[in-house]
C-alpha cells in the first residue's frame, strides 16, 4: 500500500510554496535590533554566541523570556549587569502592542493587537465557567483565504501570515494582562492553562510558523504547556494535517460544518480541492488521535442548511471508528451575514442523535457574541498593500 505521507510530500512543497509571498516581515524592532521571541533554542544561541556572548547565556535567557516573562533585560538578575546591557544594545523581548482591549458581559476578553509593520489580528481568551482556568484563542494569519461563508474572518482577504514571534507572542501577552507569570516566590496561576488555534486564519496554511510557535509553548523549561493542551483547528488541509500529526502531534480540531460535499463546497469552498471522504481519511491516519485524545469534529448549526435528523445520521456514519466527539456550535451571527441560527430544538435533536450514538456532542455556549469574539466573528480592518499583492 502506497503511504499516503510519501503522496502528500509533493502538495506539501506546493503549499509552503504558493503561501511564502505571504510571508510575516523580519522579527526586527524599528532601531534594528533583534528581536529574540520566537527563535528555537538552537537559533538563540547561535545569535548570542555571534554576538559574543557565552554558549550557557542561551539557556539564561530563555528562561527569563518564556518562564519568567520578562520583556527587560535590566529584570533578568541572573545576568551581570554589564551583560544585560550589551544585550540591550542589540536586542528585545518583543509583544504585539495593544491596540484595543474589550471584556464581555460574561468575562471574555479579546485584544486587538498591533504588529510592527501595522497589520492586526484578534486574541481571545475564554475562561471557564466552572474552573479557574480557560483557553487563549490564538490568530495564526492576519484575515483568511479561506472564505468561508458563515465565517466573519473569512470575509478578510488575506494579508499575511504571522510570524513565530507574533503567534506565541500573543500567549505571552494575554499572560501579561492576567498577571500569569511566576510572582517571586515561584507560585504560577494557572488561568490561561490552553492554547486553541482557532483564531483568524488557516493554522495549517502556516505551518511552519505555527509549528515553531507551539514548539516553544510546550518547551518544558519555558511555557511549558503539554501537547494536550493544545488544539489546532483545520478546515481540512489534508497533507499538513499528516504533517502536523507526525511532528506536532497536539490536540486536532476539523471545522467539517456538513456531510455531502456538494454543500460543504458552498459553505466551506476548500472542500473543492480536499473533499470530505480525504479528510475523514486523514483523521484516521491522525497519530495522536486515541480515546483519551478525541478529534473533535466543530460543525457550525445553520438553520435549514445542515441541521437535519438526516445529516445528523451522515455525520455518524462519516465518524465511524474515529476516537471522537463533535462540538455543535451555534452560528454567531455578525453585520451582512447570510445564515440564521438554528433553533434550541433541531440542535437538541441533533445533539440526542449523536450522543445516542456514542460519540460526546457538547453545543457550544456562545462567549464573547457582545464584543463579536464568538467562534466566527473576528475580523480586523487590516488590508494587504496594494504593491505586495
Amino acid at each position: 500500500m502506497t503511504d499516503p505521507l510519501a503522496l502528500n510530500e509533493a502538495e506539501r512543497a506546493r503549499i509552503l510554496a504558493k503561501t511564502a509571498r505571504f510571508a510575516p516581515p523580519e522579527a526586527v524592532a524599528g532601531d534594528g535590533r533583534r528581536d529574540l521571541v520566537g527563535l528555537s533554542r538552537a537559533e538563540l544561541r547561535a545569535v548570542l554566541e555571534a554576538a559574543g556572548e557565552a554558549p550557557f547565556r542561551a539557556k539564561q535567557v530563555w528562561h527569563w523570556i518564556y518562564y519568567q516573562g520578562a520583556t527587560d533585560f535590566a529584570r533578568m538578575s541572573s545576568i551581570a549587569r554589564p551583560t544585560q546591557a550589551r544585550l540591550a544594545e542589540r536586542f528585545v523581548v518583543g509583544r504585539p502592542d495593544v491596540a484595543t482591549v474589550q471584556t464581555s458581559s460574561d468575562e471574555t476578553r479579546k485584544w486587538l493587537f498591533r504588529f510592527r509593520d501595522g497589520q492586526e489580528a484578534e486574541t481571545v481568551y475564554i475562561p471557564d465557567k466552572y474552573e479557574d482556568r480557560g483557553a487563549v484563542c490564538i490568530s495564526s494569519q492576519v484575515g483568511c483565504t479561506l472564505s468561508c461563508r458563515f465565517c466573519n474572518t473569512g470575509t478578510q482577504p488575506l494579508v499575511r501570515n504571522l510570524g513565530a514571534a507574533e503567534i506565541v507572542g500573543q500567549f505571552m501577552a494575554a499572560r501579561d494582562a492576567y498577571g500569569e507569570w511566576p510572582s517571586p516566590k515561584g507560585e504560577t496561576p494557572r488561568l490561561l492553562s490552553t492554547i486553541v488555534l482557532m483564531g483568524m486564519g488557516e493554522p495549517l496554511y502556516n505551518y511552519e510558523n505555527v509549528a515553531r510557535a507551539m514548539v516553544i509553548a510546550m518547551d518544558n523549561e519555558g511555557i511549558g504547556l503539554s501537547r494536550r493542551r493544545i488544539t489546532l483547528s483545520t478546515s481540512g488541509v489534508v497533507p499538513m494535517m499528516d504533517r502536523c500529526g507526525a511532528e506536532l502531534g497536539v490536540n486536532l480540531a476539523v471545522s467539517l460544518h456538513a456531510v455531502r460535499d456538494e454543500l460543504r463546497d458552498e459553505i466551506v469552498p476548500l472542500n473543492r480541492k480536499y473533499p470530505i471522504r480525504e479528510v475523514i481519511a486523514a483523521c484516521r491516519r491522525y497519530p495522536a488521535a486515541s480515546n483519551a485524545r478525541r478529534i473533535t469534529f466543530e460543525y457550525v448549526m445553520l438553520k435549514g442548511i445542515n441541521d437535519s435528523e438526516g445529516d445528523a445520521h451522515e455525520l455518524i456514519r462519516l465518524i465511524a471508528g474515529i476516537p471522537a466527539k463533535v462540538n455543535l456550535i451555534p452560528f454567531n451571527p455578525w453585520p451582512g451575514s447570510p445564515y440564521e441560527t438554528s433553533t434550541p430544538k433541531a440542535i437538541d435533536r441533533f445533539a440526542k442523535i449523536v450522543n445516542d450514538a456514542g460519540f460526546s456532542s457538547p453545543v457550544r455556549a456562545p462567549r464573547g457574541r457582545d464584543i463579536l469574539a464568538a467562534c466566527g466573528q473576528l475580523r480586523t480592518a487590516s488590508r494587504r498593500h496594494p504593491a505586495a499583492a
